[in-house]
């Protein structure tokens, strides 16, 4: 995953040098997307972190996987290092989130990016209402890359990840967690509102907190990856001064 071209569809490096009050990051792409979208976040917050790509997020899933966000969650601690700052976007926040509360002594702080699950749009035809008030906010460049993901993805196996996805609540991992959680929205994200985010929140233990950007939509790793960045640092500067924090 190495490389430097530039644009949506750039190659991430997965190892900077990373600030001293910047934490190791883990972030984990949304459903159907590749690694890269998390290339102008990492470029803005330069940690030492990695991306790490799972079935229905940043691979292409095979019939052998288990796609629930629970299952996925499980296989995200096998490996995963002490004081690591978790990272997830859309659905795959779902998954971080369930990486958090299985392996509380390695997990320092969770961020989630524009969560799903609200059960407000449960059904398919509300996520769909949701997506299409959201997507006229969206920048028309990230479309290409958007496009070259979810072909590689595969259409079926997306709806497949999505249909598991959407059957289970984050909120009951959330209610596990015990380290700060910050959840993250754009201005005009109507797939993640703000009063869910809030909700979100409330959950997590102290110094946990919800930012809507200023900007942005559904999208912000890939459409505003600098001023994600800089609402992520600012956050974990806080988080490590608590007690016991990062």
């Amino acid at each position: 995953m190495t490389g430097r071209r530039r644009g949506y569809g750039a190659a991430l490096s997965d190892h900077r040098p990373a600030p001293p009050t910047v934490p190791a990051l883990v972030c984990v792409p949304g459903l159907g997307l590749e690694a890269a979208e998390w290339r102008t976040t990492f470029l803005a917050l330069a940690p030492s972190g990695v991306v790490r790509a799972m079935p229905g997020y940043g691979r292409r899933p095979s019939r052998a996987d288990d796609l629930r966000p629970a299952a996925l969650g499980e296989r995200l601690t096998a490996d995963l290092p002490a004081g690591v700052v978790l990272v997830g976007h859309s659905a795959s926040c779902q998954v971080v989130a369930r990486a958090a509360a299985l392996a509380p002594d390695r997990v320092a702080a969770l961020v989630l990016v524009g969560p799903t699950t609200d059960p407000r749009a449960d059904t398919w035809p509300r996520l769909a209402a949701r997506w299409l008030r959201t997507a006229a906010w969206e920048r028309p460049a990230q479309v290409p890359f958007l496009v070259r993901s979810y072909t590689r993805a595969g259409p079926v196996w997306m709806a497949r990840t999505m249909d598991r996805a959407r059957r289970e609540d984050v909120r009951g991992d959330l209610r596990a967690v015990r380290c700060p959680v910050l959840v993250v929205r754009g201005r005009h994200d109507r797939i993640c509102p703000e009063d869910w985010t809030r909700a979100l929140a409330s959950l997590g233990p102290a110094g946990s907190r919800a930012v809507t950007l200023r900007r942005g939509g559904h999208m912000v790793p890939l459409t505003h990856g600098d001023l994600l960045a800089s609402t992520v640092a600012s956050w974990l500067a806080s988080v490590c001064a608590l007690p016991g924090g990062a």
